[in-house]
C-alpha cells in the first residue's frame, strides 16, 4: 500500500491503519463458494484530520483523549460485521462497503481499502482489489 499521502503536516492528518486482518467471508460469484466461508485479507488505510487541526504544534493526541481521535477499534469491529454480513460476490462490493464504514467519521479525509481472497489459485498468494475513497 501506498503510505506516502495519508500523512501531512501541511494538512494537519495523520496515518492511522489496520493491517492483515483475516477473516473468513461468505465470497465468489461461483457456485462452489456460495454457502462456504474463505479467508479473506482486509488492510485498511485512513487519513485522519487531526481533531487540533487549528494548532500544529499541539495535536490532538497530545491530549491523551480517544474522544479526539477515530477509534481503530471501532472500525476494526464493523470491519469484521460486514465481512460476516452475508454472501458477496465481488471483492469490489466488499472493498467499498469497507470504505463507506471507515468514511462514517467525517475526521476521516481519505481511506485505501486491499481486500484479497487468499485461497483462490495454488501458485498466487492472494487475488483481490485496492480502492481509494474520500469524504467530501
Amino acid at each position: 500500500m501506498d503510505h506516502k499521502a495519508y500523512a501531512d503536516i501541511a494538512q494537519a492528518t495523520r496515518r492511522m491503519f489496520i493491517r492483515d486482518i483475516v477473516l473468513a467471508a461468505s465470497i465468489g460469484v461461483h457456485a462452489h463458494e456460495r454457502g462456504t466461508r474463505q479467508r479473506v485479507r482486509i488492510n485498511v488505510e485512513l487519513s485522519v484530520q487531526d481533531d487540533g487541526a487549528q494548532n500544529i504544534s499541539r495535536p490532538a493526541v497530545g491530549a491523551d483523549d480517544l474522544a479526539r481521535v477515530v477509534d481503530y477499534e471501532a472500525i476494526f469491529n464493523r470491519i469484521c460485521a460486514i465481512t460476516q454480513a452475508g454472501h458477496v460476490q465481488l471483492v469490489e462490493t466488499l472493498a467499498e462497503r469497507l470504505a463507506e464504514t471507515c468514511l462514517i467519521d467525517p475526521r476521516v479525509r481519505r481511506v485505501l481499502v486491499r481486500v484479497e481472497k487468499l485461497d483462490v489459485f495454488a501458485d498466487a498468494a492472494a487475488v483481490g482489489v485496492e480502492i481509494e475513497r474520500r469524504n467530501g
